[in-house]
């Protein structure tokens, strides 16, 4: 993935905050330098896996299958006196794709936090892992809902779904009805040993340096 792209897509989140009156803690928009000039809070940050992330995973079609996120706060999976919980923000972008995919340890709330719809389809799993065409429960806001293997779920602003451990699932904002805010709450979350995909592609990306970063990526070493 080229820099000029994860710039790019780094602006189209601000200009969304923006949008909606949503606003970032000041480390949010700290440059590589103002982390060479904060050793202790780059550390910390980067232990944590705080920080934005841009992927295309590893497909180089962003547009398509891509992903914004900044991650708000989360702990050290394992670690007394940590964290138990994480949260995120992720820019979605009409027809743009997050691959399938599961946690094994994580469970996770997603939350349409403002602009068009969020698009999510599910399927279940065998015993030993495969795809299962059994019925799926999520519950919306707390209710039951019963889906079809890869049915579409559409939720628009304030709605939320819960995503157990292991259930597969991909989502993407609804063609013509414009971005969306999305936020994740979860448990606390490593995305470097519990993101588990259905096809083979990669949860980050090469970067090939065409022109300075805007802000450093938390997967890059900021520290």
């Amino acid at each position: 993935m080229k820099r000029s792209e994860i710039n790019a897509a780094l602006r189209a989140a601000q200009a969304m905050l923006d949008g909606f009156s949503w606003s970032l803690p000041s480390w949010g928009h700290w440059t590589a330098s103002d982390f060479a000039a904060s050793p202790h809070g780059a550390s910390y940050f980067r232990s944590r896996q705080l920080g934005w992330d841009v992927t295309d995973f590893g497909l180089g079609r962003f547009a398509e299958c891509g992903l914004t996120l900044f991650c708000l706060r989360n702990g050290i999976t394992g670690q007394d006196g940590e964290r138990t919980y994480a949260e995120k923000l992720l820019f979605v972008e009409e027809g743009q794709l997050t691959p399938t995919h599961r946690h094994k340890a994580k469970m996770e709330d997603i939350i349409n936090r403002a602009g068009g719809t969020l698009v999510i389809e599910f399927s279940a799993t065998n015993p030993v892992g495969d795809l299962s065409e059994e019925e799926i429960i999520v519950p919306v806001d707390g209710i039951d809902r019963r889906l079809k293997q890869w049915q579409p779920l559409e939720l628009t602003p304030g709605e939320s779904v819960t995503i157990m451990p292991g259930l597969y699932h991909r989502f993407y904002g609804k063609p013509g009805n414009g971005p969306v805010l999305v936020g994740e709450v979860s448990q606390v979350n490593d995305d470097r040993t519990d993101n588990f995909f259905l096809e083979p592609v990669g949860r980050f990306s090469d970067i090939e340096e065409d022109e300075p970063p805007l802000r450093p990526l938390w997967n890059e070493g900021a520290a």
